[in-house]
């Protein structure tokens, strides 16, 4: 592991998996990983970092084909991309760590906690549905396959790529800016620093990947066919209500696939982004959600 001071956050390459992978870290105690989503890279957790960061090992990793890790051909499924986790626990030194996952972060991280519970200890998803459910969803509901239909495209050859590279920098702005309910939350250096992330080589054709290996018959998790067994470990949900890209009521089912304490936090006048839209809320509730002895079960729609 190599390290390189930027202020008070470190950046390491950790082998894990077989890949490497780019990190940002900050803080000492207890291990905290913050998995990022489409089309994102560690930045989306920028105000998130320091916060934590006073109380426990903040560990950022851009995800496999993202920013500066590693871009493989293949791994884009989510046992490996699992794996890319539970390798950079071990890495790290720990046995367990808190996960919080955003979007395809999310997805991560819901699968890392059926996959691998034995490394987890509490589990924190900012508007990310589970897996089965989003399948579910895309097979069921008009209106989410209406939001998704990005998926269904990313599955034609080549031509994803060349569209997105084509017009990267509109992109960039229509999926922040315009699609943030809290127009501040980007400034036009936020988008830049984005679409520099992505105009990196590979990361378009690697990130593409993620939706494609989504719908492969051969991938070996299949969520529409299998019932993995209930989340075991004490569970926060964060959800903006006007998500764009995801419909709320993906939170109506959660219940169902958590054995264990959990909560869900409903924040208003907030889209997608809601780690970058409401820094201040996600910040408070996930510190009180890893740092409270209390893990008593509750489901609670609150305001800002």
């Amino acid at each position: 592991m190599t390290a390189t001071t930027l202020t008070s956050w470190q950046h390491h390459f950790v082998e894990t998996n077989r890949i490497r992978l780019h990190c940002v870290t900050q803080g000492e105690g207890e291990l905290v990983l913050l998995l990022h989503g489409f089309p994102e890279f560690w930045y989306s957790w920028r105000h998130q970092i320091p916060a934590l960061g006073r109380h426990f090992k903040v560990v950022v990793p851009d995800l496999r084909g993202f920013n500066d890790s590693d871009k493989p051909a293949s791994g884009y499924d989510l046992d490996t991309l699992g794996a890319d986790v539970r390798g950079l626990i071990e890495v790290l030194g720990y046995k367990k760590a808190h996960i919080v996952g955003h979007d395809w972060g999310g997805a991560i991280a819901w699968h890392f906690a059926q996959q691998f519970p034995q490394y987890l200890d509490r589990l924190a998803i900012l508007n990310a549905p589970h897996p089965q459910d989003f399948m579910q969803a895309m097979a069921g509901s008009i209106d989410q396959f209406r939001r998704s239909w990005y998926v269904l495209a990313a599955q034609i050859p080549a031509l994803p790529e060349w569209l997105v590279q084509q017009n990267l920098g509109s992109l960039i702005r229509n999926t922040f800016q315009s699609n943030a309910v809290r127009k501040g939350a980007f400034t036009t250096r936020d988008t830049e620093i984005y679409q520099a992330a992505l105009e990196k080589p590979g990361v378009l054709k690697a990130a593409i990947h993620y939706y494609r290996t989504m719908l492969l018959p051969q991938i070996p998790w299949k969520p529409w066919e299998q019932s993995p067994s209930p989340i075991q470990a004490p569970t926060l949900v964060l959800w903006g209500e006007e998500d764009h890209l995801l419909t709320p009521q993906f939170t109506d089912g959660i219940q169902a696939q958590i054995d264990a304490p959990y909560k869900i936090h409903m924040i208003p006048e907030c889209g997608h982004w809601v780690q970058q839209e409401t820094p201040q809320t996600v910040n408070r509730e996930l510190l009180g959600f890893l740092r409270s002895p209390n893990t008593t079960p509750q489901v609670q729609q609150d305001t800002v």
